[in-house]
């Protein structure tokens, strides 16, 4: 299978994972295509297991599939080897999850400086948070700050290499709703200011309405695709 000429950022056919072997195998992906375009925002709706968080990984080179096809401005993800996709993790993709993963005996600024020093062309530090409202809480270790907060620099360092992508996964979900919506605010304002193109992973259905586009996934399959004529802006959301 070969890429068309225009390629979306990108192009997604016939993926499949499956763990394990045997009897005891499980199949978390069952044949997904999907397309996605530079900039978009999109929300992954679906239960545990339905898949969300496998594709969310291999679209961001953390896993591989089984089967199947993946592009990524045209050149073909699946089938390289570990040093290639660390190259392409480097270059193109941050993550932010549920936990923070934050250094405890560093401040905010020093915590997003452990990617802006290996970054080719990095944002600074200071440029970072501020950009997810932060400025005012640089030097402030992680035990100096909120969950929300935490979870703000954690995309702050996500971003600071100016990534492609910006993969998240449950990144409200050990929020309250009024600090969740800050994060989402920050996530919509770096897609919305960067072009940073955004994936979303939530079980929370409320929050798809600040995507472009809105995915539901179930057993392994994508089962629904919509798109949003309007998108609200996270504080208007009530969960």
């Amino acid at each position: 299978m070969e890429p068309s000429a225009a390629e979306p950022l990108y192009r997604v056919r016939g993926l499949t994972k499956v763990y394990g072997t045997g009897p005891a195998a499980v199949s978390a992906l069952r044949g997904v295509d999907l397309e996605i375009e530079a900039g978009q925002l999109i929300v992954l709706l679906g239960s545990s297991g339905s898949g969300k968080s496998t594709i969310l990984n291999i679209l961001g080179g953390i896993d591989s599939a089984t089967d199947g096809h993946v592009w990524f401005e045209g050149g073909e993800l699946t089938g390289l080897d570990e040093r290639a996709l660390t190259e392409y993790r480097r270059r193109n993709v941050g993550f932010v999850f549920q936990f923070y993963n934050l250094v405890a005996s560093l401040t905010a600024r020093e915590n997003v400086a452990l990617i802006t020093d290996i970054a080719e062309d990095p944002l600074a530090p200071e440029e970072a948070l501020a950009l997810v409202g932060l400025d005012a809480r640089l030097d402030h270790f992680p035990s100096q700050l909120s969950g929300g907060e935490q979870q703000r620099v954690a995309i702050a360092r996500a971003i600071a290499k100016r990534p492609r992508v910006l993969l998240c996964d449950e990144p409200t979900g050990a929020l309250d709703s009024q600090t969740g919506i800050l994060v989402l605010d920050a996530i919509q304002q770096i897609n919305r200011e960067l072009g940073t193109t955004a994936l979303v992973i939530t079980h929370n259905a409320v929050i798809a309405d600040i995507a472009d586009i809105v995915w539901r996934f179930a057993d392994g399959r994508l089962v629904e695709r919509r798109v949003n004529t309007e998108q609200r802006r996270p504080a208007e959301l009530r969960w």
